[in-house]
């Protein structure tokens, strides 16, 4: 552990890619870990098919109903030790930036600032019809009760995530290829590394040459291309935060 931190502090542009795994330690199901929600069909519905743009134009009670459990309670959960240590490694210059594929807006509260949405963020949501935007905060208890989110237009409002289906937000994976292929390291912690375009970024890192560091429970397919394998992110997080500080 105190090697990565080594490896961190001796960085000259360090880069970090978060999945589902580092919000476990929050209490937030993980997605295609072990028992994972992409693992189990909802209804008779895979996950995908949940997230699909074209299942939510026609069906926006199924993903409102299903993410009442892992999108619209995320304000009760608070950061754990890996948005904590990332948050306090950006303030002491050590983290250049973060892209994240979760949508929980946990590093934020943690306190990052130069955080990077891969997949967009349900802090804002707009009406499929009109266009109007609504707030997290706005919408959470209409969904919270059961309800589908509508604008005063009778339009369904629509949370800005990526579905499946979608386009990347605009201009943030262009800024992501930017970042890690300057990048001298590189941190991928709790992905599986399956979804793309997003999981490119790390494997453009390694491709310009930085030390790709992978911290995951599961195996992926980048493991015989990193510099070093950790598999217990609590262990490796909570070694760290300790050391710099975090925790005590």
């Amino acid at each position: 552990m105190s090697e990565l931190l080594d490896l961190i502090k001796e960085s000259r542009k360090c880069v970090v890619f978060t999945g589902a795994g580092v919000s476990t330690l929050s209490g937030i199901p993980d997605f295609r870990g072990t028992g994972g929600v992409y693992t189990k069909p909802w209804h008779g519905l895979s996950v995908e098919e949940i997230l699909s743009i074209d299942c939510f134009r026609r069906h926006p009670e199924y993903f409102f109903e299903w993410s009442r459990q892992f999108v619209y309670c995320c304000r009760d959960f608070e950061p754990g030790v890996v948005h904590k240590v990332l948050a306090k490694l950006e303030e002491t210059g050590l983290v250049d930036a973060l892209f994240t594929q979760n949508i929980d807006i946990l590093h934020q509260k943690a306190g990052s600032k130069k955080c990077f949405e891969l997949h967009g963020s349900p802090a804002r949501h707009h009406c499929l019809e009109c266009g109007k935007s609504a707030s997290f905060d706005e919408i959470a208890p209409v969904v919270m009760v059961g309800n589908v989110p509508k604008c005063s237009c009778g339009g369904v409002f629509k949370p800005d995530i990526v579905f499946y289906g979608e386009s990347l937000p605009a201009g943030i994976f262009e800024l992501g290829e930017e970042e890690f292929s300057r990048a001298d390291l590189v941190l991928s912690l709790g992905s599986s590394l399956t979804v793309y375009p997003a999981a490119m970024l790390p494997e453009c890192g390694a491709a310009h040459g930085a030390k790709l560091v992978i911290v995951n429970a599961q195996p992926t397919h980048l493991d015989d291309r990193a510099y070093r394998i950790y598999r217990d992110l609590g262990e490796v997080f909570g070694e760290i935060a300790r050391e710099i500080g975090v925790l005590r």
